[in-house]
């Protein structure tokens, strides 16, 4: 079972976000973070690990396809998440923010913080390893099994990026 790392929830509503430090899942932050602006919702901003991860793009650095060293990928993982936050969110974040870290598949942990929220945001690809494919095996899994409505997003077109 996935376990995943919170902070207390604030009582509003709640939008989950899935990040993997992909520009699909970048994209998806920052159409989750407008999305949660609007309803006056808490973003909850979700980030996945794993011991031995590989090719699943938890735990690694974009672009590279090493493993961290088990020790450290709970920091990694930490790291990634205030970075790509930081990054995409800097300047305009929602006022009410939450980010976590979960331990265990990315399905898994994804499925787990979606319990109780109004919406789950994925990109329609993250870091794994069939680019040819228009979904991945993660935001299929969310399409089919998910307790909430999932909004899957899509690249940035060429003229938006």
């Amino acid at each position: 079972m996935a376990a995943v790392t919170q902070a207390t929830n604030t009582g509003t509503a709640r939008i989950v976000v899935g990040v993997d430090g992909s520009e699909t899942s970048r994209h998806a932050l920052r159409w989750a973070a407008e999305e949660a602006q609007s309803r006056g919702a808490e973003l909850h901003v979700v980030h996945a690990w794993d011991v031995g991860s590989l090719g699943a793009g938890v735990g690694l650095t974009p672009g590279r396809r090493t493993a961290a060293a088990p020790e450290g990928q709970r920091e990694q993982a930490e790291k990634l998440l205030a970075d790509v936050i930081a990054e995409e969110l800097g300047s305009r974040p929602p006022e009410h923010i939450r980010p976590s870290i979960g331990r265990g598949s990315a399905a898994g942990v994804l499925l787990e913080a979606a319990k109780g929220a109004q919406l789950l945001v994925v990109g329609s690809r993250g870091l794994g390893g069939f680019a040819g494919l228009l979904l991945g095996s993660v935001s299929t899994k969310m399409a089919n099994h998910s307790p909430v409505p999932v909004v899957i997003v899509r690249p940035a077109a060429p003229q938006d990026a």
